[in-house]
Formats: structure tokens, sequence, C-alpha cells
């Protein structure tokens, strides 16, 4: 009996010290995220404390979510520093307010402001939510420079077989990405019965991807081209429909046409969905230096070493009205959030964002937790506008002032 004790502590003793190697074996990032680890599925629900341990987490743990990879450029393009950019505003109060883990300025090539919080740093990567959709974009452009998409008149089920017989038979490749399709869907971060919360428990037909399945049973609500939208299933649809074209996986597509040409630095992750696709819409993983390399690439005509990666004219129609929001002086491109100004953003529920203004050569990259997944009513977004404004001003009285 004695013998039996000794050897079952003897296990004991093996399964605890095995255990703690394993967790110290963990980078900080994941031990976060088991520490506070959701029992509710769905993002939009979960406490500020699991958000904030998630976001900077959500490619750590393979039994929680699968991603694909793309490994960063063979060389780093430097984001020298230039001198501080007097602000009116205290920082500080302003990231607290957002509840931000970065905040990143870079005006004509020169990072003016750096800033992290909630104990991350630029060594993370952060998830984007729906800033992934200009990404998205930007590969839509870079399959109709391939030829892989022939047209944006093209039809999505000229792409999609499965949608044949539905709604989307009428839609174009250009109406879903304006999110002008006319299809029924309720993009409601509140409502737990919306189509974004509802899509990512559907059980599709057998041998059909459930994204598909889910929104081919979707009726009409208005003719396309007619009204906007904003539907982040569709925006999923469009990168199956960018993989279908290109005949690869959308990460590999990325690494080829982006993220080893931007002079990135860090890989990049990208969340797949239950059925091996990756969440277009939303779910890039990156470091906030590597977003700001992006916003700088699309600032710079998506070009490398003077060659253009995507058709003529396609990025300047992405990036300026293409439909109107019902808000004065904003707009919505292909994939991209638009002002009358000619500047336009990325941007991602809980206070995710690139903000590009062309005319004064600037990026700003937001990476924050707000308490609130959207922007309507939302005095955190309200407050970035601002911020966006105080940036711009500044460099406005600087220029003046030589």
């Amino acid at each position: 009996m004695k013998t039996l004790k000794r050897i079952l502590l003897t296990l004991l003793l093996i399964l605890v010290v095995g255990a703690g190697i394993g967790w110290f074996s963990l980078d900080k990032e994941a031990r976060g995220l088991l520490a506070t680890l959701p029992t509710n599925r769905d993002i939009l629900f979960w406490s500020e404390k699991q958000r904030d341990a998630a976001f900077r987490a959500m490619d750590r743990i393979a039994l929680l979510a699968k991603w694909r990879t793309a490994a960063p450029s063979a060389q780093a393009r430097p984001l020298p520093p230039g001198p501080p950019l007097k602000l009116p505003l205290d920082i500080d109060a302003y990231m607290q307010e957002q509840h931000g883990a970065a905040v990143l300025i870079v005006h004509k090539g020169q990072l003016r402001l750096e800033r992290y919080g909630l104990g991350f740093d630029g060594s993370g990567r952060w998830t984007s939510f729906s800033v992934a959709k200009s990404f998205t974009s930007t590969l839509v452009g870079a399959a109709l420079k391939d030829g892989a998409i022939k047209s944006m008149d093209d039809k999505v089920s000229d792409y999609i077989t499965d949608m044949k017989g539905s709604a989307y038979d009428d839609v174009s490749v250009r109406q879903l990405l304006t999110m002008t399709s006319g299809v029924q869907w309720n993009e409601d971060y509140g409502d737990p019965n919306s189509d974004v919360a509802r899509f990512n428990n559907h059980k599709p037909e057998p041998g059909v991807d459930a994204l598909v399945s889910y929104l081919r049973q979707l009726p009409r609500a208005a003719p396309a081209g007619e009204r906007w939208n904003y539907s982040t299933g569709e925006t999923n649809l469009v990168g199956i429909l960018i993989t279908r074209a290109v005949g690869k996986p959308l990460t590999e597509y990325m690494q080829e046409k982006i993220w080893s040409r931007i002079g990135s630095e860090q890989q990049a992750t990208w969340l797949l969905s239950k059925t091996g696709q990756e969440i277009s819409g939303c779910c890039i993983q990156a470091s906030p230096r590597d977003y700001a390399r992006f916003g700088l690439f699309i600032l710079e005509g998506a070009k490398v070493n003077g060659q253009a990666l995507l058709p003529d004219h396609y990025l300047q129609s992405a990036t300026h009205k293409q439909a109107d929001i019902g808000q004065p002086g904003r707009g919505y491109g292909y994939q991209w959030w638009t002002y009358d100004d000619g500047s336009f953003a990325a941007r991602g529920i809980f206070g995710q964002g690139i903000f590009i203004d062309p005319a004064r050569e600037l990026v700003i990259v937001t990476n924050s937790d707000w308490a609130k997944a959207g922007s309507a009513n939302n005095p955190q977004y309200a407050a970035r506008e601002t911020f966006y404004q105080s940036v711009r001003q500044a460099i406005d009285a600087e220029a003046g002032s030589r």
C-alpha cells in the first residue's frame, strides 16, 4: 500500500512539474489568454479583461483558433524617428480614454509618435478585426492585375458556383466590395440574433462552405447597387471569391502580393473559419509598425520600386466614395471608409484603425480595446476622430511656422 502511495505521489509530482514547465514555456500573451480564457465563443460578448488578453494572443493557442502565417519581408522597411509632433492634447490621457494598446503617427515616412499601453509593446501582434477588409480589397486589385478576376462587373456566382440560384446571382464583384449587394444582412454587434452573430454557428450542408451556405439563403432587401448596408459576411465572401479565382489560400496570396513587398518586419497571421478559409472580413494579426508599413504602401500608390501591384485607377476608386453611407462628408469605397477631403481609413471594431491622409503624407495606426464594439453613439470613436483632426492641425501648424 505504501509503495502504491509513493507511486501515485510521484506521478502527481511529475504532472505538476510538467504542467509548470508547459505553462512557463508559453509566451506571456498565451499565458495571459489562458488565465482569462473566455467561456463564451462570441467575442462580442467577452469582458474587457478577456479582450485585453485575447486581442494580443488570438494566434497563440491552436486549440482555440487555427491560422495561416505570412512570413515577413526579406528586409524590413526602416521607420526612422522624426522630431516629436507637438500635439494640442495630453497623449497619455488620450491613450487612457481610448483604452489604447498602440498609437503610431508616421509623417513623410518618419515615426513622429509611438506610444503603447495595456502592457503591450511593439514586439507583439494585435488583432485587426475589420481593418482586414482593406487588405482583402487590396488583394482583389492584385487578382485583377493578375487576370485571375476578369472584371469588376463579373457576377459573384461566376467565381463561387454554389451561389447560383441565390440573391447573389444579381450581384457584381464591384457591388460586393462596396457593400451595395441589396441582400438582407444585420450587423448589429449588440444583438445575439443578428446575422453577424448567428452565421458563426450555422450548420452548412455537406460539402458547402459554411459562409456560402448561410449567405445563399438570405433574401433580397433592395435592388443590387441601390442601397449601402455594412456586411462583414460579404467581405468574407470576397475572400472566398479571391481564393477560388487565384487558386491558393488567401494568406499565401497576401504574402506574395503584400506582406513580402511592404518591408514588413514581423510575420502576420490570418485566422481561419471552421471550414479552413481565412476570415477575410476580419482577423489579421500584425505588429503596429507593420500596420504602419501597410499604410505607407497604400499611401505611396501600392507600388514597389516604382512597379504598380494594382491596376490603373483601382486604388483611386477603392479609397474614394463609391457608396453613400448617409453621413455628411463620409462614404465607402472598396472596403475603405472615405472622407470627402481625400483621406480614408481602415476601421475595425473595438478601436482598430489605419488612417491615411495623402495630402499630408500621414499614416496613423491605432490598436485599442474600446468598451463598445461599434462606432454608433460611441464616445471613444468620436474621440478618435477628434484625435485624427488634432494630428492634422499639428502638422499644418508645424508647416505654417516654417
